[in-house]
């Protein structure tokens, strides 16, 4: 009986923790997450254009150059990002197609700091290249097939997503 107690009581107590993580909401909290993974992992972020370079040449960033499930903006400045997230993007534009019958769109991957856009945070691991930003669907339920996904990986702790207002995007970060 107590032990029940006890276990009722921790679930109680660490649900706002649990429904955070499930949540494509922008946090502070998920900023550090995303921060510390990439401190942890000892990925370095590229300050200016020539560290994102010499990141391509020593095979740390590869280039994504899009397929059939998958197109990148036009006159994307930075289509690099680690060989993990390009595996990672290719699989879920893959199930993204077929699902929607329509290619997944990348609007941003590995940028350096000197280049992040005036509203980024500081704690931004964009420059790290773990980061992609995906267009959001114009389709109701292209949108929620994706932010399903998100959270599932979310939970699993597989990646940490969020649905950014200004422009409107996700922003998705793979560990």
């Amino acid at each position: 009986m107590l032990a029940t107690t006890v276990l009722i009581l921790l679930g109680i107590l660490t649900l706002p923790l649990q429904l955070e993580a499930a949540s494509l909401r922008p946090s502070r909290s998920s900023l550090l997450r995303q921060a510390y993974a990439a401190r942890d992992h000892g990925y370095p972020h590229a300050r200016n254009p020539q560290e994102v370079q010499s990141m391509v040449a020593r095979g740390h960033l590869v280039r994504l150059p899009g397929n059939e499930d998958y197109e990148l903006k036009k006159k994307l400045a930075y289509p690099y990002a680690r060989p993990e997230v390009k595996l990672f993007l290719e699989r879920l534009s893959h199930q993204y197609r077929r699902r929607c019958g329509a290619k997944l769109m990348v609007t941003s991957l590995v940028r350096p700091k000197s280049r992040q856009p005036r509203n980024s945070s500081y704690l931004s691991v964009h420059p790290t290249g773990i980061a992609m930003d995906l267009r959001i669907s114009w389709k109701r339920s292209c949108r929620a097939w994706l932010e399903g996904t998100l959270i599932e990986l979310e939970k699993a702790r597989v990646l940490e997503a969020a649905r950014e207002r200004n422009p409107p995007h996700y922003h998705v970060v793979l560990f």
